[in-house]
């Protein structure tokens, strides 16, 4: 069965933006005559079919496929927080989003999305870190795309991002400035880039202070497909712990009162994300605050660029977060 095709395609076809072709197939001004003609007569070339109401046509909403990986959407309830922030940024727009949770297996064997293979997307956002060569199989598809909450050195991807090596920096600060100078760190840092850049900061903050980081207070979180696992703790425990996340630092809170551990008297505790777990923790998590709302707000903002045939105002874009001191520190 031949596949359908979409606006996309004759954009694709035309090297310009979807909304140029939707303009042009309705009518719409915003298009000159000779544009006009080129789409509609590359509409007829390719097969395009238009609905049988014209004005239909012209208020079609652009489709937006969102990718996240389900060992991030389950187990993380700050990527169903970003995905309502994506919603409310993109109803405006007239934009609809399509999430797809994408399944280890097919992650792992590179099965494309039901989204992709049923054409029924003109741009993705990719929520969250995928594997390297699943990216690169999707973006065969050749539509615009962002990378939100992670980026990869191997692919030329525009991303948004917390500032995460700054967050890992203040939150190590903090401590040092509490007189604590025995300080380790939560999260396999190979699982993400930001857990990885989170562990930057942290380094950079005690190198600062003249203290080399320790291996063995370096604890893993994740197994080799980047689910959580119970992290272990040190024979020779240190002062404070930087935790990636916040429900890794609730874990971790969890850990340390079974072994016979106060906090933060005997070992203080910081998160990262500032949701839900920072404030369900007993005792309450300081924790660096993610603006969610603005990297929303700042993706889909690049991606709309991309779709009106401009190029993103930076290929990275970082949204600071703000600091957030509670009892566990």
């Amino acid at each position: 069965m031949a596949k359908s095709v979409r606006m996309a395609d004759i954009a694709q076809r035309l090297g310009i933006s979807v909304v140029s072709v939707s303009k042009g197939l309705s009518g719409k001004e915003g298009v000159s005559d000779e544009m006009r003609a080129k789409i509609l007569a590359t509409a007829q070339e390719l097969g395009y079919e238009m609905p049988v109401k014209a004005e239909a046509s012209a208020q079609r909403s652009i489709n937006i496929g969102i990718l996240v990986a389900d060992r991030h959407f389950y187990e993380s309830a700050f990527y169903s927080s970003l995905y309502r922030s994506l919603l409310n940024h993109c109803a405006p727009l007239g934009y609809n989003c399509i999430l797809e949770i994408v399944p280890a297996e097919s992650e792992q064997n590179c099965i494309m999305p039901t989204l992709l293979v049923n054409r029924k997307v003109d741009a993705l956002i990719f929520m969250g870190e995928l594997h390297r060569r699943y990216i690169s199989t999707v973006l065969q598809y050749g539509l615009p795309f962002m990378f939100l909450d992670f980026y990869d050195d191997t692919i030329a991807g525009d991303s948004v991002l917390s500032d995460n090596t700054s967050g890992g920096y203040q939150m190590t600060e903090h401590l040092l400035s509490t007189g604590r100078r025995r300080i380790g760190f939560v999260g396999s840092v190979c699982a993400t880039s930001s857990i990885m850049d989170r562990y930057l900061g942290y380094c950079r903050a005690l190198l600062m202070a003249g203290i080399e980081p320790r291996p063995d207070w370096r604890l893993e979180d994740r197994d080799s497909d980047g689910r959580l696992i119970q992290t272990r703790l040190p024979e020779d425990m240190p002062e404070a712990f930087v935790c990636n996340c916040d429900e890794v630092a609730f874990n971790l809170v969890e850990l340390l009162h079974r072994n016979g551990y106060e906090v933060p008297r005997d070992v203080a505790v910081t998160g990262y994300d500032d949701y839900r777990f920072s404030t369900i923790c007993r005792p309450q998590l300081t924790s660096y605050r993610i603006d969610v709302d603005g990297m929303a707000g700042a993706v889909v903002s690049q991606l709309r660029r991309k779709l009106n045939g401009k190029s993103p105002l930076a290929p990275t874009t970082i949204v600071p977060g703000a600091f957030v001191r509670r009892d566990s520190t």
